[in-house]
């Protein structure tokens, strides 16, 4: 729950609507793109009623009671949802990097808050959680009407906070997922391999697909960079300082492995890996995420 002194605070208001704003940007560009996803089909039993706040879905208000009451009641559904979505956000420090005036965290917060309302507007439960060096903060897979605002809330007020140790977080992460779902891993996987490895097969050992989007800085993965270069490493604060066309060759080759390692990781355990860079459209993101997936179903 988002701290009531938070609310009272226009510049969180600010963030919020930014975020929301965002992430329903993104989602409409994705739905102009694919006609249908492919989860719906799938039984949902009507609950109860709550009054109609905003950000609710006007789809499910309920016009026959609004005839005999003259106010707004919207349903809520429960029982078969189409199933619970886990949204791993990375806002470790080397998330903050903006070479082009966005952050990776705030690409990545965008992707995680349109993953979420996707899953929610079609009665799916949705849940993130935020991790660094270990799990942070996490809300669990809700398929309420009100838990998009509860997601938004907790993804605007996300700012990096601590060194990276993905691995282990994400051990700390799967024992949070505790019925078996779709799990989204949003990072810039900035760790060992093995240990990036070893988590993820934690969440496939409790029987969680898994997709991986791999955010990254366009200069972190082709460094576009001349001259003479002071580098910032943001989690530690070490500098070092080095000609750009002296390692660009080199550095471009380690970061091709590092990336086909990666790769190569994910597919042997049948991940999806989709890679993004800060200037690639979101929509984009949501796209290739749903394409895969159908061809599986």
């Amino acid at each position: 729950m988002t701290d009531a002194r938070e609310l009272a605070d226009p510049d969180f208001f600010s963030r919020l609507e930014s975020v929301e704003l965002r992430a329903r940007s993104v989602v409409e560009g994705f739905l102009h793109g694919l006609h249908r996803s492919p989860f719906i089909g799938f039984s949902v039993e009507f609950a109860s009623h709550h009054e109609y706040v905003t950000g609710d879905d006007p789809r499910h208000i309920n016009w026959k009671l609004y005839a005999r009451q003259h106010r707004l009641y919207v349903k809520e559904f429960d029982g078969d949802t189409n199933l619970n979505l886990y949204v791993l956000l990375d806002v470790s420090g080397s998330m903050a990097c903006a070479s082009r005036g966005r952050s990776k965290l705030s690409y990545a917060a965008t992707l995680a808050a349109a993953l979420a309302h996707l899953a929610i507007r079609q009665h799916d439960a949705a849940g993130v959680t935020l991790f660094a060096d270990g799990v942070l903060a996490s809300l669990p897979p809700r398929a309420s009407a009100h838990q998009q605002q509860e997601i938004l809330g907790l993804i605007a007020n996300v700012a990096p906070r601590a060194p990276t140790d993905a691995g282990r977080a994400i051990h700390q992460a799967a024992e949070l997922c505790r019925k078996r779902g779709l799990v989204a891993v949003i990072s810039d996987c900035f760790d060992d391999l093995p240990r990036i490895a070893d988590a993820l097969d934690h969440l496939l050992f409790l029987k969680h697909e898994v997709v991986l989007f791999q955010v990254l800085d366009p200069w972190e993965r082709d460094l576009p960079l001349e001259g003479n270069v002071q580098f910032r490493d943001l989690e530690t604060g070490e500098t070092i300082t080095t000609l750009s066309e002296g390692v660009r060759d080199g550095y471009r080759a380690a970061v091709r492995e590092w990336l086909t390692e990666l790769d190569g990781a994910c597919r042997s355990r049948g991940i999806d890996r989709v890679e993004l860079t800060t200037d690639d459209p979101l929509d984009k993101a949501l796209l290739e995420y749903f394409v895969r997936r159908s061809r599986l179903l």
